[in-house]
């Protein structure tokens, strides 16, 4: 009985193992059948904006497919529209796909190096008679192509001969016809209940400068045509994308049988991830950029990759993230807090933790000698004891949080005020015995008495107290810049949009404090380099603004978490 109990265990661990998700059973039988013999996957973005974090989503799990399956992965451009693309957006997406560990090695591609080939498979459906020169206008092909529920009808021009469709397509290359009054079109079928089997455009007259190939061609391939073309000439075996392209597979099976490549590939469609409350719309990110609501692409309150590395983020944590929400031919929703579960796992027991006041107040010890420094040992991290301790200086003035101290508090609050005894993390028991305030009311200075028995790790019992607060020496503080982020949409609106397009913005996310006092500890500190302030949250250096004489510091995520992970 024992020994079937063991053995049903272990089954059930060895099944847990190899559970997978719908596109790796779909890859395991391609290459049982013999379909394929080694996977080939890509990610292949428009460089028409930076990438965000649904981005990254599709980057981990082609190239995590490529790794796993000892195969190949391919970062290609799709750049067949130059009216939005630009080298910019090429060189982030570069960055970007490299910072998260997706290795291309050679393997950057770029769609205009295809403009031959594509032009020539279209000559070859235009000899099949599978594709025909149209002049109807766009206006004339969305009338043409009738609705939902009743079929289109075919172009007067779908007949015409394929001689003069080799001429008509050849002049359009040699740029004899204005913008917009030609297309080809793919000739397969009006009455499909696919609209986008009705005959689609695969070819347009634009003349317009490209970033890759300057003004070689005026006439470019639709992504629908050029799509499956690209996919086929790099080898990929599986082409995987999200639930929007899932109409689309028909017509992208239908260029590759005509185009008679072999070994096609296959698409197949997974369902994208939405954040709440955050905005991912490249044109809309564009929008607030073009505005100057925010701070460029890489403003910490978007989601583009470059914002959250900007901000902090991991790709260890972006990585843990995907594995968190798993992949799925289902949409839904992911609450922003999953993601910042994420960063705080990842770090926690890998960063150094220092004293830093957000909100100062100046403590002076009045009994404490002046112009003395001593310094006292701390852990740089409580959960991780083999990152060691330091040395921290402690003298008679000293910075704490303006909100560790009330004159008149109320219960249960157990920091300092008028009478009460609290301890200085890793030094000594202080006692509020005056305070100074301004005209205005405000509390500028506090002073205290230090029992110089209760130096943390003396080892002393004599008395225990209810509070705990942290502080930095004033003399050697290093005074930094801190921005405090939170949501950049105002989640009370209910929607990220407006009915106009407009974007319910959160007018308080961002709070920039420039009077900050911080341990000596971060000095020297370099961009990116991140940080727990304790009590405060985890802080990365501003690459863009931070100097080494003016430290500006980013909050990644607070210390408190309104997200459970689910327990297994």
């Amino acid at each position: 009985m024992e020994k079937d109990i063991l053995q049903e265990s272990a089954a059930s661990e060895e099944k847990e193992v190899v559970s997978k998700n719908f596109i790796e059973l779909i890859i395991d039988k391609d290459l049982e059948e013999g379909h394929c013999t080694k996977v080939v996957t890509r990610f292949p973005p428009e460089p028409n904006g930076y990438l965000h974090v649904g981005h990254a989503k599709s980057i981990l799990l082609n190239y995590g497919l490529a790794q796993k399956y000892g195969g190949k992965f391919n970062l290609r451009f799709d750049d067949t529209n130059p009216t939005k693309e630009k080298t910019e957006f090429v060189e982030s997406i570069i960055a970007d796909v490299k910072w998260l560990g997706a290795d291309f090695e050679d393997r950057l591609f770029f769609a205009s190096n295809y403009f031959d080939q594509m032009y020539e498979g279209a000559v070859k459906l235009i000899k099949k008679g599978k594709a025909f020169v149209c002049d109807l206008s766009a206006d004339e092909i969305r009338e043409y192509r009738g609705t939902l529920t009743e079929p289109g009808k075919n172009s007067p021009y779908r007949d015409r001969s394929i001689e003069e469709n080799l001429n008509l397509f050849e002049r359009m290359k040699n740029g004899e016809f204005p913008d917009g009054s030609k297309v080809l079109r793919a000739k397969i079928d009006m009455a499909s209940p696919n609209i986008n089997m009705r005959d689609p455009v695969i070819y347009r007259v634009a003349r317009m400068t490209h970033h890759n190939t300057g003004d070689k061609w005026c006439i470019y391939p639709m992504y629908d045509f050029a799509h499956p073309i690209e996919d086929a000439i790099e080898g990929v075996t599986h082409s995987i994308c999200t639930l929007e392209f899932e109409d689309h597979r028909p017509l992208y099976d239908w260029v590759v049988r005509e185009l008679e490549y072999e070994n096609p590939p296959k698409q197949i469609e997974f369902a994208k991830m939405y954040l709440t409350n955050v905005i991912t719309g490249k044109r809309y990110i564009k929008r607030l950029v073009e505005q100057g609501i925010v701070d460029g692409w890489d403003d910490p309150r978007l989601v583009t990759i470059s914002a959250l590395r900007r901000r902090g983020f991991t790709p260890e944590s972006l990585k843990m993230f995907m594995e968190l929400c798993g992949v799925s031919k289902s949409q839904s929703s992911v609450d922003y807090a999953m993601l910042e579960y994420c960063i705080r796992e990842d770090l926690k027991l890998k960063k150094q933790r220092v004293m830093a006041v957000l909100d100062p107040v100046k403590l002076v010890i009045t009994n404490y000698p002046e112009g003395q420094i001593e310094y006292v040992e701390a852990a740089n991290n409580q959960e991780n004891e083999e990152m060691g301790t330091r040395m921290v200086p402690f003298g008679r003035e000293l910075y704490i949080e303006r909100d560790d101290f009330m004159i008149d508090p109320p219960k249960k609050y157990f920091r300092l005020y008028p009478g009460n005894e609290v301890r200085l993390m890793n030094a000594y028991f202080v006692t509020c015995t005056d305070y100074v305030i301004d005209g205005n009311g405000k509390v500028v200075e506090i002073h205290a008495t230090y029992d110089p028995e209760t130096k943390s790790g003396s080892g002393f019992t004599g008395r225990k107290v209810k509070g705990t607060i942290h502080w930095v020496e004033a003399t050697n503080a290093v005074k930094a810049e801190v921005r405090l982020y939170e949501n950049l949409v105002d989640e009370s609106k209910g929607s990220v949009y407006n009915e106009d397009g407009s974007v319910n913005l959160n007018p308080n996310s961002r709070t920039i404090l420039t009077e900050c006092y911080i341990e000596p500890a971060i000095r020297g500190a370099k961009a990116y380099d991140s940080f727990q302030f304790l009590r405060n949250g985890f802080f990365c250096v501003d690459y863009k603004d931070s100097k080494p004489e003016a430290l500006v510091f980013n909050r990644i995520a607070s210390l408190k978490s309104s997200y459970k992970p689910e327990q297994k």
